[in-house]
């Protein structure tokens, strides 16, 4: 490519016209630079408007919605958080969706950025519960409302609403359907089972086992139920981050101290994912192999991967939880806060985050097994039969 070479020494040449400059380029030419440069400029005062045009629109935070959840490792949040976002845009709303990665510090990080945008309301799942007084003071003090996304944010008054399920009721859900595949609602027993608890920073977790030990302790203390490994109590059963590798090793743990003889019959898991890492601990040791039958194991969300074992046969049932179903009612709220009135709720007196009792909405739990997954997941076009193949 050939460049144009400026004779910038002053010649004999080099002339003023008009006002203007001259710059001899070399090939004869010559070249006006006032004119040039006012050129240059004229245009750039047309782009600066323009830039300054798009960017009025885009800094427009009248309508903005800060939705934090808490990771993309598991599928029902990257529902959650789709959800959300299709449903508020639909109403008029600007999304700034953001995932922390089950790290509290991104989240913190990633709230303070929404604040600092003009967000006038926060959706937000919790990675710790107990780890956001800080920011959501900011919020408040900024006037900016809070609404807890399934997970209840404790020991803060700047939480103004809870979009949730029916927490215990998912736990009762769980021990019902144990009991149910085990036959110990009409057999004797003894049957061998094991407990697992969410993560013991995520307030549902409680309300998850308590649920689930409302129906499994009378058989417990009857002796119908036995647990084996003694380990009985959230202190005992915590998964932390509802880690599946921290599930599987505690499983395996407690196969090589207690089962080297004896055999599980059920284990009570909170969550698909522990529920994955509970089963490939079982199958390691042979279980789902010839006459050595899988145990019963629950979970919860309906996730890809425990749907498809639920039809080998792994998987025994599984806690749906209807995330298109969530996100409208919280999308409901963040509508009527905008319209200044009071969002819809059903419930104001169960959830004590340890300074106020949350005005709750509780949504409704499905429990699902071989016999109505079809039903529940697929007629009801949360997925297609080619999603679960």
């Amino acid at each position: 490519m050939k460049m144009l070479l400026y004779d910038y020494k002053t010649k004999a040449n080099d002339q003023k016209r008009n006002g203007s400059v001259c710059f001899k380029i070399k090939g004869g030419k010559f070249m006006k630079f006032k004119k040039l440069v006012a050129g240059v400029l004229s245009m750039a005062m047309v782009l600066s408007v323009a830039v300054g045009i798009t960017a009025c629109g885009s800094n427009d935070t009248s309508k903005l919605v800060g939705v934090a959840m808490p990771t993309k490792s598991s599928e029902r949040w990257i529902a959650d958080g789709d959800n959300m976002k299709k449903q508020l845009e639909q109403k008029g709303y600007t999304v700034d969706l953001q995932y922390g990665e089950d790290n509290v510090d991104n989240q913190v990080s990633q709230i303070e950025n929404m604040i600092s945008k003009g967000a006038k309301v926060l959706v937000v799942a919790s990675i710790d519960g107990s780890a956001l007084t800080d920011v959501l003071k900011k919020a408040g003090d900024a006037g900016i409302k809070v609404i807890a996304y399934d997970r209840l944010i404790k020991g803060t008054e700047n939480v103004s609403y809870y979009a949730t399920f029916d927490n215990y009721k998912v736990g009762v859900q769980q021990a019902t359907s144990l009991v149910k595949g085990l036959g110990a609602d009409t057999k004797p027993g003894p049957f061998n089972i094991e407990l697992f608890g969410g993560s013991p920073d995520d307030n549902n977790a409680f309300f998850f086992y308590d649920g689930a030990m409302s129906v499994l302790k009378p058989l417990i203390d009857k002796g119908t139920l036995v647990v084996k490994s003694g380990q009985v109590g959230m202190d005992k059963v915590s998964t932390l981050r509802w880690d599946a590798a921290t599930a599987q090793s505690r499983m395996d743990n407690i196969l090589s101290a207690n089962y080297t003889t004896a055999k599980v019959d059920g284990v009570l898991s909170p969550y698909d994912g522990i529920s994955i890492g509970i089963i490939s601990s079982l199958k390691s040791v042979g279980y789902g192999k010839g006459d050595k039958k899988m145990p019963i194991v629950t979970g919860q969300d309906a996730e890809v991967a425990s749907v498809k074992s639920i039809i080998a046969g792994e998987q025994y049932s599984t806690i749906f939880k209807d995330t298109r179903t969530l996100a409208e009612k919280c999308v409901k709220m963040v509508d009527a806060v905008f319209k200044g009135s009071e969002p819809e709720v059903n419930d104001t007196k169960t959830y004590n985050n340890g300074k106020k009792v949350v005005p709750s909405y509780l949504c409704e739990p499905v429990p699902v097994d071989k016999s109505n997954y079809k039903q529940v997941l697929i007629d009801g076009g949360y997925y297609k039969e080619s999603d679960l193949q």
